[in-house]
């Protein structure tokens, strides 16, 4: 028995019109194990039951996001961290059974990762968007990954608490910012949590050294009772005193720094674009464009389609090549969406990020569903090949 199998949340819109898609293609659709019996076709199953749903059978499995519920920084970071254990788990199980995936759950977790993923991409000789590193993050990175080690492995209590003081004293403060941003005389940059998503915890920082002026745009916010939550709506701060206690909070989440760049206009708003490839192919390409310096579209940012633009047919094509060579960079990898800025003037494309489950496009749903159908022709395929 052969059997696609797409383990997400049977409720969302994701799920939704990738089932359109899948019966519009004439597969079999189940929606649990039982109705599907020992016939062949594409069952989908929750997130709950993952481990019955994959027990038989020759296996194409496509991973869908698990939906979280919480606005707590802190606990989405956790969250984080028990996806990223249960993908070990998938991925481990694939090497003993005969699961083939849409995407496998190794790249998905390095892609959740977006120090490894900018890095990776960086020394593949890809434009992305420059990570700035002091001395002291370089110091942190390492002892972040000496400690992860300490944590899997059967380790003594006192050591593995020892190498989280170190991990604390290393970690960037507001004050320590301040310097290095002073120190390289970059005056402009982002802070984003290594392995957040949707813009929680991202924020933009400006600052004039010569006035001492400082703004700061973020969707996080401090809690009565301590701790970050998302709000899920871009705030606007200059004082300092407002500022600082969010900066320290934000840094706290271990996060990378990256330069602020000028990006490309279109009139009178700023934009970048989302790119979701599937197979080497470039399914959509929209642009999100902003008064503010943080593009997502649940903040009541504007799509734009990128025909709108009138971009140079040398422009868009650069814009597929980079993205085409950037998922060569990841062995496993079928589908992905690429955050994609064009600098102001040049139109130079640069990376800002890729998501191993970003597919997502509400104007592409509504619309064709060009994305999810192509889906279900590489499942349809898969099945009937």
């Amino acid at each position: 028995m052969k059997r696609i199998v797409v383990l997400g949340n049977p409720e969302t819109k994701r799920t939704g019109y990738l089932r359109q898609a899948a019966v519009q293609a004439g597969l079999p659709v189940f929606s649990d194990k039982k109705m599907a019996g020992s016939e062949s076709g594409l069952l989908f199953t929750d997130w709950k039951e993952w481990r019955d749903a994959l027990t038989e059978g020759e296996i194409f499995l496509k991973i869908e996001p698990p939906l979280w519920k919480s606005s707590s920084l802190k606990t989405l970071n956790e969250l984080t961290g028990e996806y990223e254990r249960t993908l070990a788990e998938l991925s481990r199980m694939g090497k003993g059974r005969k699961i083939a995936f849409f995407n496998h759950p190794d790249v998905i977790a390095r892609l959740l990762d977006k120090r490894f993923c900018k890095k990776k991409l960086a020394e593949a000789g890809l434009p992305v968007t420059e990570q700035l590193q002091t001395e002291t993050e370089l110091s942190a990175e390492k002892i972040y990954l000496q400690t992860d080690e300490l944590l899997k492995a059967e380790t003594g209590i006192s050591q593995r608490n020892k190498m989280r003081q170190k991990r604390r004293e290393t970690e960037l403060s507001s004050d320590r910012l301040l310097e290095m941003m002073k120190t390289k005389e970059i005056y402009q940059i982002f802070i984003k949590p290594v392995k957040g998503s949707g813009a929680a915890g991202v924020s933009a920082f400006r600052y004039q050294p010569s006035t001492g002026r400082m703004a700061l745009y973020t969707c996080a916010a401090l809690c009565p009772g301590g701790g970050l939550v998302n709000t899920k709506r871009l705030r606007h701060f200059s004082k300092p005193e407002d500022i600082f206690p969010l900066l320290d909070g934000i840094l706290e989440l271990d996060c990378i720094l990256e330069r602020w760049y000028a990006k490309a206009e279109y009139q009178g708003f700023s934009y970048d674009l989302r790119a979701v490839m599937q197979e080497g192919k470039m399914d959509f390409l929209l642009a999100r464009l902003s008064k503010g310096p943080i593009t997502n579209l649940h903040l009541n940012n504007r799509p734009l389609q990128i025909e709108d633009l009138r971009l140079p047919e040398s422009v868009v094509c650069n814009m597929i090549s980079v993205c085409q060579e950037a998922m060569a960079c990841f062995e496993g990898l079928r589908c992905a969406g690429i955050d994609i800025l064009l600098e102001k003037g040049s139109l130079n494309p640069r990376i800002i990020e890729m998501n191993g489950q970003g597919d997502l496009i509400y104007q592409d749903i509504y619309h064709e569903n060009v994305i999810y159908r192509h889906q279900a022709e590489i499942m349809a395929n898969w099945l009937y090949g």
